[in-house]
């Protein structure tokens, strides 16, 4: 779908979708629209007695004659006072949405009202940010497909008074939005598909953005100690990766502290020797979706140029149980030269962060570390699929993360550390255990992590197990893989790291 900015008469083949806030009336192009059209549209909302431009009503004006396709929807967008970027965005994706419905070749967005503090042009842009998340799908597989279910919206224009600048505010946006479908589209693959080897070779691809790629293999991770990580892979026929992705456009110079995000990469998670339930385990391909949103992210760093340093980590493992799968019982050492008992394989995730937070630590040290990943059901227990879990040692990195998940509509919530909960995961046999008991499943998984941070390196983790999958469409968020910690991730970057 290609979308465009213009301050001219949008085309008269055109579907067209009008945004109002309660009360508002027509103004702009909207007015000019209703006056070629005899001012049918005007009337049509005067008669009508559930359309007054509250959040969720609509109203279809047809027979418009100046129009080919003779009509216009109208749509509430509620009250002025509420209305700002993110509902902006959310009125593009539903705008796309109800012209693929309506089986629309092309259509134009008419949208006057402005959010507190954004111009006409940023208002522009964000809805057409998100038009362009709502218009995603995953489709690649689907070889019989109704025609009548396929998109029909193959152009898309916003009108707006201020075209030009509303194209250059939106050029940043559009290179988010494409790291978003990147991540999209690494967690909604299967597994046959994205497996370690194959992740770090897409990986390789973002060197043509100026991405700095590197990819240890199982040898390379074998010399560094990395037992922790790769005892994780042991028992799958695919070898373990390491990717570690640089991104330096920072004007302070190539020594300055780089920020790091670090993701879980598990490919496929049977659970391994102590293998999952058959039931729901298709869902374990996004396993990866931590390392899904570091490529995703980097993609968008790299794509709009940010002035930041940040490098990523991608640990990338296959969680398969098989003669030579890790054991129960089974004491591995780390990078960072701590034992490990592994009382429960399903628990692997912490295992390859381990060694991944160590290696970014002893060849980076950077200045904050983010890491991310799908860790734990017991956070969906505490969280639902609205929040994701935000563990911290570092008040303003806490703070920064969940300014920035506000701003972009991927809502943190902080979760406690403390020493009870740490005390959980000591081991009889070795330096720690790699659960600890049912209680505080999320916490001790996070404390667990903390053990592997080095002494005042600023530190969060999110445990985004309950939001990097949605089993229903939003309007900038459809059905599958939500691409949930890109937005958030550049916020902060955007707002803090960048010089």
């Amino acid at each position: 779908m290609k979308i465009s900015f213009t301050a001219a008469k949008p085309g008269t083949k055109d579907s067209f979708v009008i945004g109002l806030t309660e009360g508002e009336e027509l103004s702009g192009m909207a007015a000019k629209l209703d006056k070629d059209n005899d001012g049918l549209i005007a009337r049509a909302i005067a008669q009508a007695p559930r359309f007054s431009g509250k959040k969720g009503e609509s109203l279809e004006v047809s027979g418009l004659p100046k129009l080919s396709k003779g009509r216009a929807l109208l749509v509430g967008l509620g009250p002025a006072k509420n209305f700002t970027s993110l509902t902006a965005e959310a009125f593009g994706g539903d705008a796309v949405n109800r012209l693929n419905r309506g089986a629309a070749a092309s259509g134009s967005i008419i949208l006057e009202a402005c959010p507190e503090g954004l111009s006409a042009a940023q208002t522009a842009a964000r809805v057409a940010l998100g038009a362009r998340l709502g218009a995603y799908r995953f489709d690649k597989y689907r070889t019989k497909e109704k025609p009548e279910a396929k998109p029909t919206l193959k152009s898309l224009s916003i009108v707006t008074g201020s075209a030009a600048a509303a194209k250059k505010a939106f050029a940043p946006m559009d290179q988010v939005a494409e790291g978003v479908f990147l991540t999209r589209d690494l967690v909604s693959e299967p597994a046959n598909v994205i497996y370690p080897e194959s992740f770090a070779s897409q990986l390789k691809e973002l060197s043509a953005l100026g991405v700095k790629v590197k990819i240890l293999d199982v040898p390379a991770m074998k010399k560094l100690g990395m037992g922790a990580l790769l005892g994780v892979g042991q028992g799958s026929a695919r070898g373990s990766r390491l990717a570690i992705l640089h991104w330096q456009g920072s004007k302070s110079g190539a020594n300055a502290k780089p920020l790091a995000i670090v993701g879980k990469g598990v490919t496929f998670d049977t659970g391994g020797i102590s293998i999952k339930p058959a039931a729901g385990m298709e869902d374990m391909k996004w396993d990866m979706g931590g390392a899904g949103v570091v490529a995703g992210l980097m993609r968008a760093l790299a794509g709009r140029k940010a002035k930041a340093n940040v490098v990523g980590i991608c640990g990338l493992v296959e969680n398969m149980p098989s003669h030579k799968a890790q054991r129960p019982g089974d004491v591995v050492t780390s990078m960072s030269g701590q034992t490990i008992e592994v009382i429960n394989t399903d628990a692997e995730g912490r295992l390859v962060l381990a060694d991944a937070l160590w290696y970014v630590q002893e060849n980076f040290k950077p200045r904050a570390i983010v890491d991310l990943a799908t860790l734990t059901g017991a956070i969906i227990i505490s969280l639902g699929h609205e929040h994701a879990g935000l563990f911290a040692n570092d008040d303003k990195l806490s703070e920064q993360l969940l300014a920035a998940g506000k701003d972009v509509e991927e809502k943190l919530w902080r979760m406690p550390l403390g020493e009870a909960y740490d005390r959980a995961i000591d081991s009889d046999i070795a330096d720690m255990k790699n659960v600890g008991n049912r209680a505080g499943g999320s916490i001790t998984a996070a404390q667990f992590l903390q053990r592997f941070i080095q002494k005042n390196t600023p530190w969060a983790h999110l445990d985004i197990a309950g939001v990097a999958w949605s089993s229903k469409d939003k309007p900038t968020v459809p059905k599958g893989g939500t691409g949930f910690g890109v937005r958030l991730l550049d916020s902060m970057i955007a707002e803090h790291y960048e010089s």
